[in-house]
């Protein structure tokens, strides 16, 4: 008897005895956490106390009256700063407004993304065929005044404000741009910026069709206009498809997403999401076929962000070749947070990686077939307020002399050194356009030559990227 009723009896006797030191170390662990997360909380609590004693001590005993209003939008806007991220930031009811517009279909301005980087005001990239694009405006130009007023000291969104405004006025924008001295000013009229950032065509190379999309932006109609312009290519018969980056500053994660879903396999994720705590989400599509045909990516240094995800997941989880220069290097993901009255705080989430758990942020992605464009494509305009001529040397005669070279003349040179080679180019610039044969680039020579240079630049056979492009699909 003794032994029938020995070992249940122990078996009752431990799992009691374990089930006790379980209740006693969940009791522990929890009393433990709580009093971690009390102590967080008067922490937290002791923080912002010593800030509600600075608010209370500027706005009751400052020597000038202060509006509490504008304190309280300070103290946040210090926070942001603290983070030392130009891409979180705070915007009031008004900015908020604003930055919602850029998403809608259209919006009033010159067309360019513009950034804080750095402790400056840079554009990532004007919109394809905008008023910023037009005037001269590039990638990685430095905007140092708007309207003879300096940015210096103001909000990114101030910029912004500054620039936009009515259709039909004009604006100065001073720019800084790398190798340059001396700032250039653009006078740029302003326009209604269509966000139409879907554009199809088709292009043929040796008898081959070869279907081209070119995405502007990713904003929130982007993806179900792709998939329509997608949809129509493929309804004929197409031996390429070729996906056009290049100027494009990003947009919304989600655009971005649903385009992937079009090509990506679920092989291997096409983003991985990086949360604050490291951990790694990965997102994978449900598409289980490539597509039949061979597909491209062109892009270069406007391509950013959103624009950089697409490439990135292009390339590394379908083996996609990259075409064109090295993009931007935006790594990181903004969401907007309602503060309740209309302003908006827009803070970095996340890092996004690229599929194989990259980081590219500040370094950018390389393409697969480096092609550079041609001299003139990164040309600024010429500012003559004086004519130029034989023996000059200056900036504006180095300028001078690239655009009648990319136009097919030959200035001999291309130094800056006004030379009688330059003299004989112009002349017979001029002959060809019907302009006075001096020799001298006076006003209307250098405005005709700009309108040729326009022309070159909108041609798709000087476009080389585009044409390294065609060629790879044309022999696959």
């Amino acid at each position: 008897m003794e032994n029938k009723w020995f070992w249940p009896f122990v078996t009752a006797v431990v799992l009691l005895i374990c089930t006790l030191a379980g209740s006693w170390w969940r009791y522990e662990y929890y009393q433990d956490s709580k009093d971690s997360q009390a102590q967080e909380e008067t922490e937290k609590w002791g923080q912002f106390e010593k800030v509600h004693q600075a608010f209370d001590l500027i706005a009751d005993n400052y020597v000038e009256h202060v509006d509490k209003n504008e304190l309280t939008e300070g103290a946040i806007k210090g926070m942001l700063d603290e983070l030392k991220d130009p891409y979180s930031v705070y915007m009031d009811a008004e900015t908020t407004s604003q930055f919602q517009h850029t998403l809608d279909s259209s919006f009033q301005g010159i067309g360019a993304e513009i950034n804080y980087l750095d402790g400056k005001f840079v554009i990532v990239s004007p919109f394809k065929h905008s008023p910023a694009e037009k005037a001269g405006i590039k990638p990685g130009d430095v905007i140092i005044s708007v309207d003879q007023q300096r940015t210096e000291g103001l909000e990114l969104y101030d910029v912004v404000s500054l620039i936009r405004g009515k259709v039909g006025t004009k604006v100065e924008v001073g720019i800084m741009r790398e190798g340059n001295n001396q700032p250039i000013k653009f006078s740029v009229e302003r326009a209604e910026i269509p966000l139409e950032t879907v554009h199809r065509s088709v292009k043929k190379l040796n008898g081959k069709l070869i279907g081209y999309l070119q995405i502007t932006s990713f904003s929130e109609h982007t993806a179900e206009d792709f998939v329509k312009e997608l949809s129509s290519l493929e309804a004929s018969p197409m031996d390429g498809l070729l996906i056009d980056v290049r100027g494009n500053p990003g947009g919304l994660l989600t655009s971005v997403e649903e385009i992937l879903r079009q090509f990506i396999t679920d092989k291997k994720p096409y983003i991985q999401i990086e949360e604050r705590n490291g951990k790694k989400n990965q997102y994978f599509s449900y598409t289980d076929e490539r597509k039949p045909y061979p597909i491209a990516v062109l892009m270069n240094e406007g391509s950013a962000s959103a624009a950089e995800i697409f490439a990135a997941a292009m390339n590394e989880s379908e083996g996609y070749p990259l075409i064109g220069e090295k993009t931007f290097g935006k790594g990181t993901v903004q969401k907007p947070v309602d503060l309740g009255d209309g302003s908006t705080i827009k803070l970095t989430f996340y890092k996004w990686l690229t599929p194989n758990g990259t980081w590219i942020h500040k370094k950018g992605i390389k393409p697969t077939i480096g092609v550079s464009q041609k001299d003139y494509y990164s040309l600024e305009p010429l500012t003559v307020e004086h004519s130029l001529e034989k023996d000059m040397n200056n900036k504006q005669v180095m300028i001078l002399q690239k655009m009648l070279e990319g136009a097919g003349y030959e200035p001999g040179r291309t130094d800056g050194y006004y030379s009688g080679k330059t003299v004989k180019a112009v002349e017979a610039f001029q002959r060809m356009h019907d302009i006075r044969a001096t020799g001298i680039a006076d006003k209307s020579t250098v405005l005709s030559l700009q309108e040729e240079i326009k022309k070159l630049v909108n041609e798709d056979k000087n476009d080389l990227q585009l044409q390294a492009g065609l060629r790879w699909l044309e022999q696959q």
